[in-house]
């Protein structure tokens, strides 16, 4: 197996897209498309008009005659819609989705996987959330339809996973334990996928990706080694420096004056026991200086995850002038980044970067119509009646706790299905109003000024790459990137 040296991270809803993975990997190290939310982003892309025909070439390619000219019937407005109509909606992620919903996730992460992987032999990854158990089957099984190289997944416990890409990698049916709240000792609900009822006939025999599970200390790399259905082929070490979701502090939840989490001692992952599991690791959250990649490598990683830098670079999905503003922001030294203890109605903390007209401001949260009509972190529960519920923190306040939820949970919580999509300009418009955008970063976004060269207001993957190997010099910044795999 080739290791890569630099994994670029899998952020947000298409932030990390196919263009941003490409790039990566066209330069010799692991691009990381992200995996969250891609049926409706693939969706709404269509629906843009998709005007530069990526979309419609990729799905051409899929491999199962029909469904390709369904999703652009169903999807695809060829002038693109109008600028202030919204987007048609597409269903939300539960437990027994319809055909046509597993179709369009399976398809989307096809596309996505396709795109970056297209005319090259480099590598490309998949990140996914474990947290967002629903699609994940469907996600897997389309990226490994397009033979990705890695799949990648943190946030949360993901032990069934290696389980279910050798499943699939067979053909045969695949399944998935849903964590529901409220349910019973002696019940188990699950999700499945059978290949062959999606094909109508045997389903083709996969390249297996390998797995690296994401985890921030050694006692969970410990467990994903020794317990998982299937092997583990490594892991990402993420420190709470890190921009997304963050793993909870250790003990007792403690905030500081500024109202974020407090990281001690004890959420400092213990890397002698992390080498002594004998499978490679990649160190993450701030590590984004070649002196930390030096630092990395001397003890004893493979390399090293970068997310934040790459985030903000000419090919990442954000819109650029979110970019922009944040290159300036960097510049001006006042940007800043607060890791939300309840923004996430994942419960876990969330690291929010502070920009004007995004619900990192207070009057623009607040000026929000609550709406839950993406879903993908809504929670599972144990309806009275056995039956599985959805319902999320950041829906109307009523309606949750009409569901069983418990008001206090709401304060404060953003969502950030809607905000996540806005972030790459496909947020939906609401009747007079549009979504306003959440923007996560790590904290060496503060830095992203060092990446820009002088008289430019912008950057690139390569510039990333040849920053991150020591290339910064006049001399060696136009130089080619040779191949970073060990």
């Amino acid at each position: 197996m080739r290791y890569p040296v630099i994994i670029q991270g899998g952020m947000g809803i298409a932030v990390s897209d196919w263009r941003l993975a490409r790039a990566v990997s066209l330069l010799g190290d692991l691009g990381t498309v992200s995996g969250t939310g891609l049926a409706t982003i693939l969706a709404r892309r269509l629906q843009a008009g998709d005007q530069t025909g990526e979309m419609r070439r990729a799905l051409a390619h899929f491999p199962i005659p029909g469904v390709s000219e369904r999703l652009i019937a169903e999807h695809y407005v060829p002038a693109g819609k109008a600028p202030g109509e919204p987007f048609s909606p597409t269903p939300m992620p539960n437990q027994q989705p319809s055909a046509a919903l597993t179709e369009l996730t399976i398809a989307a992460n096809f596309v996505e996987v396709f795109l970056a992987k297209e005319g090259h032999d480099g590598l490309v990854g998949i990140n996914l959330l474990e947290k967002v158990q629903l699609p994940t089957l469907p996600s897997l099984f389309g990226a490994m339809l397009a033979s990705v190289d890695y799949v990648l997944m943190g946030a949360g416990i993901p032990r069934s996973i290696p389980g279910a890409l050798d499943r699939m990698t067979e053909g045969d049916a695949a399944e998935l334990k849903l964590d529901v709240a409220g349910a019973m000792p002696d019940e188990t609900f699950t999700s499945s996928l059978d290949p062959r009822t999606f094909f109508g006939a045997a389903a083709p025999k996969l390249r297996r990706p390998a797995f690296l599970a994401i985890v921030s200390s050694a006692t969970l790399a410990i467990t994903l080694a020794r317990k998982s259905n299937g092997r583990v082929d490594g892991f990402v070490v993420e420190g709470a420096l890190a921009g997304g979701h963050n793993a909870p502090p250790r003990g007792p939840l403690q905030i500081d004056a500024a109202g974020e989490p407090i990281y001690g001692p004890r959420d400092v992952p213990d890397l002698k026991k992390i080498q002594e599991l004998g499978l490679p690791f990649w160190m993450a959250g701030s590590y984004g200086r070649p002196e930390k990649l030096a630092e990395a490598l001397s003890l004893g990683a493979a390399g090293i995850q970068v997310g934040t830098a790459f985030a903000f670079c000419k090919e990442s999905g954000i819109a650029p002038e979110i970019k922009r503003e944040a290159i300036r922001a960097s510049r001006a030294g006042s940007i800043r980044v607060f890791t939300d203890p309840v923004a996430s109605p994942t419960g876990f903390p969330f690291k929010v970067l502070e920009l004007a007209n995004t619900l990192s401001e207070s009057a623009v949260y607040l000026a929000r119509e609550r709406i839950c009509d993406l879903g993908y972190l809504r929670e599972l529960y144990r309806k009275c009646s056995g039956s599985l519920g959805y319902r999320c923190p950041s829906e109307p306040v009523d309606d949750y706790v009409r569901k069983g939820g418990d008001a206090a949970d709401t304060v404060g919580r953003k969502c950030l299905c809607n905000g996540l999509a806005a972030t790459v300009g496909l947020g939906q418009m609401r009747a007079g109003w549009i979504e306003a955008a959440l923007v996560t970063a790590g904290n060496e976004v503060a830095d992203l000024a060092r990446l820009v060269r002088n008289g430019e207001e912008s950057y690139t993957a390569a510039d990333v790459l040849r920053y991150l190997r020591g290339m910064m010099a006049p001399d060696e910044l136009d130089a080619p990137l040779g191949l970073g795999y060990v």
